[in-house]
């Protein structure tokens, strides 16, 4: 099971939806097939990582580029952290 909700928006595009009583442990490292673009559309102190790099705060607005077969994951944060994704 996913720590995630997610709706498709297209073929390309999907909302995701991480809910603030999510279980830290259950936001891995992890790698996808695809590059993939990240837009933040809403979300109170969530980090992104990149393997190799320290977390960044993701904010509302945010675009975050990840190519395909790159190991990252997402911190919690405080509240629902609210998703655009693109590949």
């Amino acid at each position: 099971m996913f720590p995630f909700n997610e709706v498709k928006i297209n073929k390309n595009e999907r909302i995701r939806t991480f809910r603030s009583n999510v279980k830290a442990d259950e936001l891995a490292w992890h790698r996808d097939r695809y590059d993939r673009t990240v837009e933040v559309i809403s979300g109170e102190n969530w980090l992104f990582q990149l393997e190799g790099c320290l977390p960044v705060p993701m904010n509302a607005g945010d675009v975050f580029q990840i190519p395909a077969e790159t190991f990252h994951r997402i911190g919690k944060g405080s509240t629902d952290l609210i998703l655009r994704i693109t590949e």
